[in-house]
Parts: C-alpha cells; structure tokens; sequence
C-alpha cells in the first residue's frame, strides 16, 4: 500500500483479495502496509488489485514460502514470548534471548534447582521436556501432564515463560492452557498437521531444522504455522545428519546468514542438540551468535550423570553462567542485548 493509506484502502483492498479465493495476510509497519494474498497462483488479478485506491504496487512473491518471505515482510519480525502471569521476552531484531533447562522433567527437586540455576545465570526462558520424543521406546518418555503443571508452577514462581515440546496434535489443546512457547522439534519439522494445528493458537511457536531439512524445506514448514495466522515463529538451527561422526549432528552455521537473508523470522541455534557433549557446547553457542543468531537453547543439569535424558551434553550450572557472559559479549558487537531478569530468583 501507499504510505498512510487510509483504513478504508485497506479494507477494501482485504475484501477484494477475499473475493478472488485468497487467503489475506496484513504486515503493518509504522508508516506502511503490506497485503499478503496467498492462494493458488493465477486467481490473482494483479492489474485489478493495482487499480484500487491506496495501491502503490503489486509485486509477485517468487518464493514458494510467501508469508516467511522477507519480500512481504522487510523488517526483522520480534517475537514475544509470555505475558500475563510472566513478562514478555522478545527475541527478533536487536533482541536476543537465552531458552534454558534440564532436557527432561525428571521431578520437582530437580526442576526447580535447575529452574534457579538457569535463571541466575542469564537464561529468561525456561524449557523442559514433558512428553520425550526417543529413538528406543524403552526409553525415558516423559511425565505428561504433571510435568507440564510443574513447569507453569516453576515458570510463574521465577518470572520465565516456559517452552515445551509438543509431539501431537491431540496434545496442542491441553498444553495451549500451561505454555508459553510450543517447541516443534526436528523429527516433527514436517508434521503438517501439528504445524496446523499450533498456527491456530497464539502461542509463540519455536521450529527446529529436520535432520535432514533443507533450508527451503524448512522454511516452507514455517509457512504453515504462519499460513494459519500465528506470526510468532521462532527458527531454530540444531544441526543437520552429515557423513561426520565426531559430534552428534553438525550444526549448519551457514544457515543463520541465509535466514537472515531469505526471511524476517528470528532464528536461533541449539548447540546441545548438535554437539551431543558438554564440551563442545560453548564453542558452538559462541559461533552461532557470531553468525548472526538471536539467542540459544541450552540444556543444563547440576548433575548431569544422573539425568534419565542427554545427560552427557548438558552444561554444568557454572559453565552456563560463563558461556551467558562470552554470550552478552558478543551480541553486543553486533547491535543486539540479551533479555535479563535483575532480581534473584526465590529460592
């Protein structure tokens, strides 16, 4: 649209992308509008949409990704996480974020020793699996639903909205009541139906890259999210199955500035998931912020041997602190600050 058209160019423009079978879709910046009609390409008539008032232009979207595309929406897209019973933690743009915590709610001591340990060290998300998605059904698979109270009660007591794995689409409604943030992860990157289903909430919506997604794939499944009306979509590089054996998967760092590039989503980077040992976490952590990323996800555990869940990658509580520090450093050069919460946490 023009700069300031009017409300009702706007609104006209919206009922005549209806009309014609589309699906419209509103980016609003501060001085400029852009209308998004996504549907079946060729029952679009640009040469009519182009003759409405307040109409400066109708530009095709080449990607097949229409809404992730930075072509219909330029600026960096925030996303906030939380609200009403915790504060907003915005990631996206300038703003970077810190999302911490145990792999796996194993009980309620040790969510809440990690909770204050994550949360004194810099993190102001909090994450925590409830329903464990494990290559061996024998497997530790996850408390369900107590564990998923246990991380609202958590959350709420420390200020940190919580982040949690969602596996299916039967759960979305009964978690959409305790969470913050659904986490998609990589084996799930391609549930369309899951993606649906999360879209039609307003929760923000944290996607991990497949083991074996391209970028395009992965983008194209964030278009599903986004395609239901949720614009709270939140990338995440964890690492990708290549021929190498040395770390668990290998974290493509080269993604992050092609993101950058092709879309206005915020990404950031897993480097538990990638590197599989605690060793190599910092390292990696450190070269995705440097790439461009808007913050981390990171496992702790302040005792890691007795986790019943990737024990050997998570950070110890002093490590975490050091790495938020190295973290905070170089945001910084790069124009960006990471969320704090200033008081202590309760203990």
């Amino acid at each position: 649209m023009s700069p300031n058209a009017p409300q009702a160019s706007i609104d006209r423009v919206v009922g005549e992308i209806k009309r014609m079978g589309c699906q419209p879709h509103l980016s609003q910046g501060k001085f400029r509008t852009v209308i998004g009609a996504v549907g079946e390409e060729g029952i679009v008539d640009q040469n009519h949409l182009a003759s409405l008032d307040g109409v400066e232009k109708v530009v095709p979207i080449m990607k097949p990704y229409k809404l992730a595309s930075r072509e219909f929406h330029e600026e960096d897209t925030i996303v906030e996480v939380g609200g009403g019973s915790v504060p907003v933690v915005r990631i996206g743009a300038q703003h970077a974020a810190c999302i911490s915590g145990p792999c796996a709610v194993e009980n309620e001591i040790m969510l809440r020793t990690i909770s204050r340990h994550v949360r004194d060290g810099g993190a102001t998300i909090l994450r925590g699996g409830v329903y464990k998605p494990r290559t061996s059904p024998y497997s530790f698979q996850g408390l369900g639903e107590s564990a998923l109270k246990l991380m609202r009660n958590v959350g709420d007591e420390l200020s940190m909205p919580i982040c949690v794995e969602v596996m299916d689409t039967r759960q979305v409604e009964q978690m959409e009541k305790y969470v913050d943030c659904f986490q998609i992860g990589a084996r799930n990157m391609q549930n369309f139906d899951l993606l649906r289903e999360v879209g039609k909430t307003r929760k923000a919506v944290l996607l991990k890259r497949g083991l074996a997604a391209t970028v395009k794939d992965w983008l194209l499944s964030a278009e599903y999210v986004l395609s239901q009306g949720n614009r709270s979509v939140i990338l995440c590089e964890r690492g990708i199955k290549t021929f190498e054996d040395s770390v668990r998967y290998t974290l493509d760092i080269t993604s992050i500035p092609v993101l950058r590039q092709l879309t206005h989503l915020p990404v950031i980077v897993d480097p538990s998931h990638a590197a599989g040992k605690r060793d190599y976490v910092p390292s990696i952590a450190a070269a995705g912020m440097a790439a461009g990323a808007h913050g981390i996800i990171v496992e702790v555990h302040h005792c890691p041997s007795e986790a019943q869940c990737d024990g050997p990658q998570a950070l110890l509580p002093e490590t975490f602190r050091e790495l938020m520090i190295q973290l905070r450093q170089i945001a910084a050069i790069f124009g960006k600050q990471f969320a704090e919460i200033t008081e202590p946490a309760a203990v």
